[in-house]
């Protein structure tokens, strides 16, 4: 029979020994790097376990990790962080270990992973590995598999990587707000064996945007389709780092899109494959030659190429409206509108005044017109040839001879062979030809009169 000093005896031992586990878990933890410069760095050579060849994460970096009795530790620290966007521009933003997005988490199929995230936000978190196959509790998603992770305390998610391929995570915590504020990042599972899907070059990029308002620097958390910053790896051009490669390379792009819209990636110069979905790798009897993929929302893409042909490839996102920076949506059209008159007696009322808009906006590529502190020109960035009047989700492709095999600097801008730029012709311009009168009204003759009914659009919300 157990007496009452006996049990609590025994109470007060079992109190101490949680208390000296907890303490021995909480020493378990491994370190937390974090990482504040918004360049592209180096990839991260595996320290040990399964070879792979690591790949680049555009303005970004990889995860550092440590083996434990088998099991590959990372640690993640949800937290606020300040990202610069682009010099002239920083936003603050909520992301994991200084940046926004998180670091890349790149391990081998088969391996064990464990992963802590303590959460150094105003509110609680969870995080979503998304794509991943693993057992349910671990999936992430707050209140359905697992409760909230409270302000200041550390969990941990621990499985095992059953497939190669692409992947992402994300809160399922307060998503709309978490998530517009940048928590997001890449996870790359390598195949078990190294030889399989090869490359050269891995890169790895997230789709982000954002509702930044001029001079602010906070996004607006309760958009839904008016952003006005898209970016990739919350960076906007000129902030998006160039793509290095070796001429002869063969080149893997991974993209991610976690926007509220799709996204038609183009690349010029080449056409390329797509080998890698959500669900994994794609067979070469289901590929075809593309120049521009569509990566819907949540989706993952992985695109190859051998970069054959030397030079400065643009490399971007398709709709116009996301290859520009604090775009306006309200903007009237003023093409072929007169201004001289009135913009003279406005001009005399406030001398800062500026005609734009009545040929085009093209202009707004070479003017420095006045900001509010903290904003980005709509077109900004420069190349060999003069304003490149581009913003948003575009950055180029430089392949170049005689590169180093893990040479990613920046070569500077493409040095063309004589005789291969495009220019001015100064000979003699050929007269067009026109459609004689008579055949004019032959083919107005040849018409059928239709009655057409439209409906007109009410807006142009969904981007």
């Amino acid at each position: 029979m157990t007496t009452r000093r006996q049990f609590l005896r025994a109470a007060s031992g079992a109190l101490l020994a949680a208390t000296a586990v907890s303490k021995a878990a909480q020493g378990a933890v491994p370190e937390a790097p974090t990482q504040d410069k918004p360049d592209t760095q180096q990839p991260l050579a595996p320290p040990g376990g399964r070879p792979y060849q690591p790949v680049v994460t555009l303005n970004g970096w990889t995860l550092p990790w440590r083996m434990n009795n088998g099991w590959k530790e990372f640690h993640l620290v949800a937290e606020p962080v300040r990202r610069q966007m682009a010099p002239g521009m920083t936003a603050h933003l909520w992301g994991y270990n200084g940046q926004s997005p998180g670091p890349t988490i790149e391990c081998v199929e088969g391996d064990k992973v464990r992963i802590f995230v303590t959460n150094k936000l105003p509110e609680h978190t969870t995080i979503h590995w998304h794509g991943i196959l693993l057992p349910n509790g671990m999936d992430g998603v707050g209140g359905l598999t697992q409760p909230q992770i409270p302000v200041g305390k550390t969990f941990v998610y621990e499985f095992e990587m059953k497939k190669s391929g692409t992947f992402m995570y994300h809160p399922h915590a307060d998503e709309m707000v978490q998530m517009a504020m940048g928590m997001m990042g890449f996870i790359v599972v390598h195949p078990k064996n190294p030889a399989f899907m090869r490359v050269d070059r891995d890169f790895v990029f997230l789709i982000n945007a954002y509702d930044i308002e001029p001079g602010a620097y906070t996004p607006k958390t309760a958009t839904m389709t008016e952003f006005n910053l898209w970016s990739w790896n919350s960076r906007v051009f000129p902030g998006i780092a160039p793509l290095v490669v070796r001429k002869g390379d063969r080149v893997r792009i991974r993209i991610g899109n976690l926007t509220m819209t799709n996204h038609p990636i183009h690349l010029h110069g080449y056409d390329f494959e797509v080998t890698g979905t959500d669900g994994g790798w794609v067979p070469k009897s289901a590929r075809w030659p593309e120049v521009t993929t569509d990566v819907a929302v949540g989706q993952m893409r992985a695109i190859e190429f051998i970069a054959g042909e030397p030079g400065d490839w643009a490399f971007h996102c398709h709709k116009s409206h996301h290859t520009m920076n604090a775009m306006g949506h309200n903007v009237p059209t003023m093409i072929g509108v007169d201004h001289r008159g009135i913009a003279q007696k406005i001009i005399n009322l406030v001398p800062d005044y500026m005609v734009m808009g009545e040929r085009g906006m093209a202009d707004m590529g070479e003017m420095e017109m006045p900001l509010p502190d903290n904003t980005l020109p709509m077109m900004t960035g420069a190349g060999p040839f003069g304003p490149l009047e581009m913003g948003g989700m575009f950055t180029v492709v430089k392949v170049r001879e005689g590169l180093a095999r893990n040479d990613y600097n920046d070569p500077g801008w493409f040095k063309h062979p004589q005789g291969t730029v495009a220019h001015e012709w100064t000979g003699i311009t050929p007269v067009a030809s026109h459609a004689s009168p008579e055949n004019k009204r032959a083919a107005q003759t040849a018409l059928v009169e239709r009655e057409v009914r439209i409906r007109k659009p009410t807006g142009h919300g969904a981007h």
